[in-house]
């Protein structure tokens, strides 16, 4: 089937048996450097690049394949004459089979390397040649992932759709490669996106496809981004495979998760979180967390940030959940969850190390790319406090509730009390109508609660927020200010004698 191939690649995974049977029919290969010594090896005749070449490796395998011998071989057109006849005019037969994939950059990003030692897993000439072969799809079949091997193998002949389907999916891989360099490369100031960056590229790599997409006539697929952490390196220990909503639910359960580094429960619902609670243990956390609202939590998502015992496991077995992620379980947690066979239990180790830099959103004709939102840690002595003056106590409360109002769509509330949430108002089209929201649900499963915080992620435009949340017995709010309304805002705190703390920092989250 094939005459002529050109075989270089980083994972060799599969690829003596691969090649074996064609070289076996005749097939002549040209090959480079360890790629090369594998094949000699299982006993397959290579020509080495530079026997095609003329010109020996040099600079430590830096320069192999780029040369016009290859490129030559790669870029010829079959339906031109003039290059058939260039081809034969110098002995070169031209290539039908290029199979080849690329430095394991990622590896190597991982290690820490300095910028010598990693510049050297920036692959030059595999994207060159993959290029140039997938460019002449219309005569070669390009491979660059070994789980190809296999089909081309059984075909008896390769048809153009093919070809096109497998250069279309070089293209890919090349291009995702390079948007890894160039991420791992750009210059970052505090970790923030750079605004002045003309072209932005994502590229990642299948992690599997999934049943459907948010509704049952979509399709969809999960791709982890290259050189980055995060939901596909947990080890699912148990339950069905994970859905496009499981997914997004996960990732709003974790996103609020990483705020906070005491122990900590997040169960979310429909992408917002519904119970966040902090204690000074686990246990107190995840009781906290399942009973902040008790009604929403079921058919939710629960991350915890601390290593599920048997205590926590009867707790939450207690209840429908979807999902729990943790850093791990022991294995009486396990044995008490096996229990729910359809719950999904993800074993995620270190959390701290997935915490993501960007945000992209897709818009019509584009994407948008932002640095992610960075919530208040500490209370700031540059906050301005108005009415009462809060202790530290409540100081402490009202970063839990900012926290977890950063998380929640706008226009948002949170109603906290002692490291709980009571109430939740979110993705309302006015703040008013959020306020009112949240204390409704604190008033259903928390009417007894004292010492209530309100937090809200953008200026309240007029008085009547305070008004309600005055007479709801809501003594603290913490917002961000701005308004042009603040000086009526802050009249209606004091006259309510209430106490307010305006950061100046919005925390809106679409």
């Amino acid at each position: 089937m094939f005459k002529n191939a050109l075989v270089s690649v980083a994972n060799k995974e599969g690829l003596v048996e691969f090649i074996k049977p064609l070289a076996e029919k005749g097939m002549r290969v040209v090959s480079t450097g360890g790629t090369a010594k594998l094949l000699k090896e299982a006993g397959i005749n290579v020509v080495k690049v530079s026997e095609q070449t003329g010109f020996e490796e040099v600079m430590d395998g830096r320069v192999k394949t780029l040369h016009p011998r290859v490129h030559m071989a790669l870029l010829a057109r079959d339906y031109v004459k003039e290059d058939m006849a260039t081809l034969d005019k110098i002995d070169l037969q031209p290539f039908d089979l290029v199979v080849g994939n690329l430095y394991a950059f990622e590896q190597a990003l991982a290690k820490g390397l300095n910028d010598q030692d990693l510049q050297e897993f920036i692959d030059i000439g595999g994207p060159s040649f993959l290029r140039a072969a997938a460019k002449s799809f219309s005569r070669i079949t390009t491979v660059c992932d070994p789980k190809d091997y296999q089909e081309i193998i059984s075909l008896n002949e390769i048809g153009i759709e093919k070809r096109k389907a497998l250069a279309s999916k070089v293209f890919y891989h090349v291009s995702a490669y390079d948007s890894m360099v160039a991420r791992a490369l750009s210059s970052e100031e505090n970790n923030k996106f750079n605004e002045e960056q003309k072209f932005f590229s994502l590229g990642g790599e299948l992690v599997q496809s999934l049943r459907y997409g948010e509704n049952p006539q979509q399709t969809s697929n999960w791709y982890r981004a290259f050189g980055e952490k995060g939901l596909h390196e947990a080890e699912i220990l148990q339950g069905k495979a994970l859905s496009y909503n499981n997914l997004l639910d996960l990732d709003a359960a974790l996103n609020t998760l990483l705020q906070f580094s005491e122990p900590t429960c997040v169960a979310v619902k429909h992408n917002n979180p519904c119970g966040v609670a902090t204690a000074g243990n686990y246990e107190t956390a995840v009781s906290k967390g399942l009973a902040a609202d008790p009604v929403s939590v079921f058919g939710g998502i629960v991350a915890i940030n601390g290593i599920v015992n048997d205590s926590m496991a009867k707790e939450l077995s207690n209840i429908f959940l979807e999902c729990i992620v943790a850093p791990d379980f022991t294995g009486e947690a396990q044995r008490i969850l096996a229990t729910k066979k359809n719950l999904r239990l993800l074993k995620a180790g270190d959390l701290s190390q997935w915490k993501t830099k960007f945000d992209f959103r897709r818009v019509m004709g584009g994407f948008l790319v932002q640095d992610t939102d960075q919530v208040e840690q500490e209370f700031s002595a540059d906050w301005k406090i108005v009415g009462k003056n809060p202790s530290d106590e409540i100081k402490s409360e009202m970063l839990f509730a900012m926290k977890v109002c950063a998380s929640l769509k706008s226009n948002a509330i949170a109603l906290t009390s002692h490291g709980q949430t009571l109430g939740l108002g979110m993705g309302q089209v006015n703040r008013v109508d959020a306020v009112q929201q949240s204390i409704l649900r604190a008033k259903q499963f928390h009417s007894q609660a004292k010492e209530i915080v309100l937090a809200s992620d953008a200026f309240f435009p007029f008085p009547d927020s305070i008004e309600k949340a005055a007479a709801a017995g809501i003594k603290w709010v913490i917002q961000p200010g701005g308004s042009i309304k603040d000086d009526d805002v802050i009249k209606a705190v004091e006259n309510h004698k209430m106490g307010m703390v305006l950061t100046g920092t919005r925390h809106f989250k679409h």
